[in-house]
């Protein structure tokens, strides 16, 4: 539905601050104060994404001001020396970047960043060439969908299409995003599925399923999904 995020492409911020693999540390710093961003993708040739640069790469070079007083234990923390006398974004960036392809499902984004504890992904097409950018926050943005758009979505996806027959004795109403499904159904074996479809349209919160069925058929005579 192209009114409904579905794809990383559907959130993305298609315009990316970016450095260069040479960029100074100082030019980085620069760069990330007067745009306001943690980090950044760095790009290679013609916009090939080949790592990411943030704060957190950083800060080795404030942490090992203290000089060699503290040398043993900066021994053990070989990555951070490294960085912290780094000078340029292809020596202080993480790689190879953690990104994204445009065409993939919102969830598929949000796992990733939850599983990596990352905050943003680079957006890059099949030859690794930045596309854009997608945050937690783009993520987030689907939950801001109108009650009415999400009633109107589960009516025409799920209702109508599970139970053509029934239709009209299946009633799906939404409030702050919690969609309730009432009503009366055939085949309670349909409910689990019916209340998996809704769980899977973008700015669904939750789901309370009441609906009830006929006492013969499987499942008994009240079926709640989960």
């Amino acid at each position: 539905m192209p009114d409904t995020p579905q794809s990383v492409s559907d959130v993305m911020t298609r315009t990316v601050v970016a450095v260069g693999r040479y960029a100074s540390f100082k030019e980085i710093v620069q760069i990330m104060e007067q745009w306001q961003v943690s980090a950044m993708p760095v790009l290679e040739g013609e916009g090939r994404v080949i790592g990411v640069v943030s704060e957190a790469d950083l800060l080795p070079k404030e942490a090992f001001h203290e000089g060699e007083r503290n040398l043993y234990e900066q021994r053990q923390r070989l990555p951070d020396i490294a960085k912290a006398g780094a000078t340029m974004a292809g020596e202080l960036m993480s790689a190879p970047a953690v990104t994204i392809h445009p065409d993939a499902i919102l969830a598929q984004a949000a796992r990733i960043m939850a599983v990596r504890h990352i905050k943003r992904l680079p957006v890059v097409d099949d030859v690794g060439m930045l596309q854009g950018i997608v945050s937690r926050a783009d993520l987030l943005k689907v939950f801001l969908r109108s009650d009415e758009d999400i009633e109107e979505e589960v009516r025409r996806t799920v209702v109508y299409s599970l139970f053509p027959a029934l239709s009209h004795a299946v009633h799906a109403t939404v409030r702050e995003g919690v969609v309730t499904l009432r009503g009366h159904v055939r085949d309670t074996s349909l409910v689990s599925v019916a209340v998996r479809l809704v769980r899977a349209v973008e700015g669904v919160v939750d789901v309370e399923p009441h609906l009830t069925g006929d006492s013969s058929t499987a499942g008994g005579s009240q079926a709640h999904g989960s």
